[in-house]
């Protein structure tokens, strides 16, 4: 019975061929599998709640502040225009309408970083204050206005210039990605609202038959203890009856028996 253990009612009813034993053998792997559907099921449910009231609404709140101070940031960029014939940048107090020009003075910048804990503020670009520093071991130029936006910098001159630039140029395509995030937290979450709704399907079937396994536990341990009974009385009686038979013989052998004048206890034969 792959090392179940039966108890004395089931090894019974397996015996004489009691058909409650196969239902409740039955009953037993359906209830079991039941339950596990059910807790899996009762578990999401909760997780789902959870998100529903703190994970999406969180999230939903910080999307829609970062889309906002990208709308903003985007004015500001808008409203410092740049082109081929209309480049200028401000380093050190210089303003620059070369990009080779303002792509060394930015380099000559992070020779002056020694280390990831100092922070240079150092020039301003199309109305954006410009600071410096080094993270993970590459010089990064941050720009904030209402948020930060960065650009890594490598050893390129005027790919530099460029990198920043295009810091400030996505700005439009980051507030399309967050729109669409957005629109996604909202559906998860609504979601998220359903599943912590829904009850488990099989509910009333794992009620049923778990009352029904319970009515067939409670029959065949009735009837173990039962059973039990009977074989105390018999083994009671069995004891009475062996105890009364020794003192018969013990008494027999005790008592005098008179053999013509003459007095004798009686021996049993050997």
């Amino acid at each position: 019975m792959d090392a179940t253990a039966l108890s004395y009612a089931e090894v019974k009813a397996l015996a004489t061929g009691d058909p409650r034993f196969k239902e409740k053998m039955d009953l037993d792997i359906q209830v079991a599998k039941l339950k596990l559907m059910r807790t899996n099921h009762n578990s999401i449910r909760y997780e789902m709640e959870d998100k529903s009231i703190k994970f999406y609404p969180i999230e939903i709140k910080k999307t829609e502040e970062r889309i906002d101070g990208l709308l903003v940031d985007n004015k500001a960029v808008q409203a410092h225009p740049v082109s081929e014939d209309a480049f200028t940048i401000k380093i050190k107090d210089k303003v620059y309408t070369d990009k080779k020009e303002a792509g060394e003075a930015i380099i000559e910048v992070c020779k002056s970083i020694a280390s990831p804990e100092d922070k240079l503020e150092f020039g301003e670009y199309r109305g954006f204050p410009m600071v410096m520093s080094i993270d993970s071991g590459k010089f990064v130029v941050a720009m904030k206005n209402t948020l930060t936006h960065r650009a890594e910098l490598e050893n390129n001159i005027t790919g530099n210039i460029t990198r920043i630039n295009n810091a400030l140029e996505s700005i439009p395509k980051r507030v399309e990605d967050l729109t669409e995030r957005l629109h996604q937290l909202n559906g998860e979450m609504e979601a998220a609202r359903f599943e912590a709704d829904t009850p488990f399907p099989k509910e009333e079937e794992y009620i049923t038959k778990s009352q029904r396994l319970l009515e067939l536990n409670t029959e065949l341990d009735n009837e173990q203890e039962q059973e039990e009974e009977i074989v105390d009385d018999e083994m009671t009686e069995q004891s009475q009856e062996k105890s009364s038979v020794l003192k018969a013989l013990k008494s027999i052998g005790q008592e005098p028996v008179v053999i013509g004048q003459s007095v004798q206890k009686a021996v049993p034969e050997r």
